[in-house]
């Protein structure tokens, strides 16, 4: 398996061991577009490994804080009382960068810049760049994805 990102159409792919396409879902990557450096709120590129699952137990909608389940549930009345909030839900896919230099070690490491794949409230467009950094999915997707890949999935993110 693996799964390549396409900054440009917003788009996730998952290929197969024989590199036929299985599934390909709409995502929302960063709105300050793609860039590996830390603060930046973009993106990373490049090659990546899912190096952490996150939440195979979680119900749908499970508001995760700092990876962990805060013990809330997203609806729109909490998301009212917190519009400050960047949502992450039900599933975490933690992503760590192959490449020394450009997104791995030092100011550009994807990992400790808590870069993930996840879920998202159903009212978060996809499709377009919205989130600030991560790879946001709808939360059955981000379930299906998650039921499908086993971690150190190479994942490549490409403009």
């Amino acid at each position: 398996m693996r799964i390549q990102i396409d900054i440009q159409s917003q788009t996730l792919d998952l290929h197969g061991e024989d590199g036929a396409l299985i599934r390909r879902y709409r995502v929302s990557t960063a709105k300050n577009g793609p860039g590996e450096q830390s603060g930046s709120y973009r993106t990373p590129r490049g090659r990546h490994v899912i190096r952490a699952k996150i939440g195979g137990s979680a119900a749908e909608n499970t508001v995760f804080v700092r990876r962990r389940p805060s013990g809330e549930t997203w609806t729109p009345e909490l998301s009212a009382q917190h519009p400050e909030r960047d949502w992450i839900l039900t599933r975490v896919l933690w992503l760590s960068g192959c490449e020394p230099g450009f997104n791995r070690l030092g100011e550009v490491d994807t990992m400790r810049r808590f870069i993930y794949l996840h879920g998202s409230p159903d009212s978060a467009p996809m499709g377009e760049p919205g989130s600030i950094g991560c790879v946001r999915m709808r939360n059955a997707d981000i379930i299906e994805l998650f039921e499908l890949v086993p971690p150190y999935t190479p994942v490549e993110i490409r403009e």
